[in-house]
């Protein structure tokens, strides 16, 4: 970058005001660019956003030609901020006009509630796209990934008769070879265990909590990916002080994101106390918690149901997080209550999940999937 190029992206950053002589000459891409930082960072200014819908629309379409998408959704954020949600859930087509991320679609959410009956289907639309976005990313290594687990799961080394794998057993006899007879020793057996009805049952208990929002959203596309694979049972459940089943809308994520309601205290103990209902088969069955694990119950209960489900079988995991920020806030206390039990709490990314599920699907232990994928166990 040339020593020109360098004072223009300053005089970017500073904006006008850094520059009142306009000694600095800002031509095409770069004075459009600048104009649309203008209009909202000096927004109080003559030719400003100011209160013009058509201006505000087009200020709109402008960020999203000249800055990359994570640019324009920090932009849209403080526009948001600085013009006042009300105003954009009055105007569909300013809402229409917005590139959808996890902040927004949280909001929204959270909102529903108070979105005028004009935008609610604009509302919609928003949330429907991003879901979109994210189910494209993130199906094809969710699917691959549970397949593979699942197949190793039932692989058997007592197979009988039509369930047993020529090829791999081949492979695996190999060594047995005896050149004077032309023939091999099949010491090794190696096949499919018949598939029965539902493999293996994995319950997903998300905490509705404010922190937790776009955990939520996460959670709803992966859950209903998991919900479309027919060798897998998944339940939804969320929480907060009380308890909501939307196993029936996973074939609808976006129905399923507006069922939920945001906010609210946490009772961890009554959402583990209905999935233990739902627990037909404990060794077959995957218990994911996902919350900050701020209880606003009695901790020793809690306790109390987390290791009755651990008794009687039950793979049990808690995801602190599920989302990009990192390390997220938690109840540090009882994270590592639950550890000296056994339960590993530890924040997981959206692109880790279908590697996670592998893991727990297949039997792997857990801990040396966490440490081969770097993730850092909480407590």
């Amino acid at each position: 970058m040339g020593m020109s190029d360098q004072i223009q992206k300053w005089r970017l950053i500073l904006g006008q005001e850094a520059d009142p002589g306009e000694t600095v000459t800002l031509e095409g891409d770069t004075a459009q660019m600048d104009n649309a930082l203008e209009g909202l960072y000096q927004s109080d200014r003559e030719g400003g956003l100011g209160d013009s819908s058509p201006k505000l629309h087009r200020w709109l379409g402008d960020i999203r030609k000249y800055f990359p998408a994570p640019v324009v959704q920090i932009l849209q954020r403080d526009a948001w901020e600085r013009l006042g949600i009300d105003r954009m859930l009055l105007e569909p087509e300013l809402l229409e006009s917005l590139e959808p991320d996890i902040s927004l679609v949280g909001t929204l959410l959270t909102l529903k509630g108070a979105i005028p009956a004009k935008t609610r289907e604009t509302a919609r639309l928003v949330v429907q796209k991003l879901v979109h976005q994210l189910e494209e990313l993130l199906r094809l290594p969710l699917e691959q990934s549970v397949r593979g687990a699942m197949t190793r799961s039932i692989r058997t080394r007592r197979p009988k008769g039509k369930e047993i794998d020529w090829h791999q057993t081949i492979r695996a006899n190999l060594k047995h070879y005896q050149p004077d007879k032309k023939g091999m020793v099949l010491e090794t057996l190696i096949g499919q265990g018949r598939r029965s009805r539902s493999l293996k049952e994995l319950i997903l208990l998300v905490d509705q909590s404010a922190s937790m929002t776009a955990s939520i959203i996460y959670a709803g596309i992966l859950g209903s990916i998991l919900a479309s694979l027919r060798s897998l049972k998944t339940s939804f459940i969320v929480f907060d002080t009380q308890v909501a089943d939307l196993s029936g809308l996973l074939d609808d994520p976006v129905e399923l994101l507006f069922s939920t309601q945001m906010g609210g205290g946490t009772d961890i103990q009554k959402a583990l106390a209905y999935a233990e209902k739902l627990v037909d088969r404990p060794r077959d069955t995957t218990l994911v918690v996902i919350s900050d694990l701020y209880e606003g119950a009695n901790v020793q209960d809690t306790l109390r149901k987390y290791h009755q489900l651990l008794q009687a079988g039950v793979q049990i995991i808690n995801i602190l997080a599920l989302d990009d920020e990192g390390a997220p806030d938690y109840d540090k206390k009882l994270a590592q209550l639950l550890s000296n039990m056994g339960i590993p709490s530890f924040a997981c990314s959206p692109e880790q999940f279908p590697r996670l599920m592998g893991a727990l699907l297949s039997g792997t232990e857990i801990q040396a999937w966490m440490q081969a994928e770097g993730v850092i166990a909480k407590g």
